[in-house]
């Protein structure tokens, strides 16, 4: 009997139910992937650090078709994001760039010579391999953007000058 191949699939939960699609996800014995961030809340009476979903509304899921059945059996997911009405397959290296992002916690800065809106590809260092797009933030320091396309979402990382090279000079403006 052939074993049906996994791929990595991107789960719609209702809203405010990743925590609880994980659970279920975990208790069923499946694969997946909620990534997380830790922020600061400000409140009138207190700041307090709270741990989030990355992307709201989503779970990840490394199963084949029939895990991919069970894990909507959970009344936290609603549907598998899809692409022309077939369930989208999220290719593993755009999970793993995510894994990687996330597992790094150093805030180091792009020199000014990157300008807003170059594509580039980082040529050392944990993301070798992975493309973006530096952005500005607020503060004017350049940053390199890696996007999880079907998702429309975007991670923000800050990278060293030289651990980035310029693959296009750059991006049309409505990118």
């Amino acid at each position: 009997m052939d074993r049906q191949k996994k791929y990595w699939y991107a789960l719609y939960t209702k809203p405010r139910h990743e925590f609880k699609a994980r659970k279920d996800l975990q208790a069923a014995g499946l694969e997946y992937y909620m990534p997380t961030v830790t922020t600061l809340k400000q409140w009138s009476d207190r700041k307090k650090k709270v741990t989030e979903p990355l992307f709201r509304g989503y779970v990840f899921l490394y199963g084949d078709e029939a895990e991919r059945y069970a894990a909507l059996q959970s009344p936290a997911i609603l549907s598998t994001v899809n692409w022309n009405g077939v369930p989208a397959k999220i290719p593993d290296w755009e999970i793993e760039n995510l894994r990687i992002f996330l597992s790094e916690k150093h805030e180091v800065f792009v020199g000014d010579k990157i300008e807003k809106g170059t594509k580039v590809k980082i040529a050392e260092g944990p993301f070798s391999g992975v493309e973006g797009i530096v952005f500005d933030n607020s503060r004017n320091e350049r940053m390199l953007a890696i996007s999880i396309d079907f998702l429309n979402r975007s991670v923000l990382v800050r990278l060293p000058a030289q651990s980035v090279v310029k693959t296009k000079e750059k991006e049309t403006a409505d990118a």
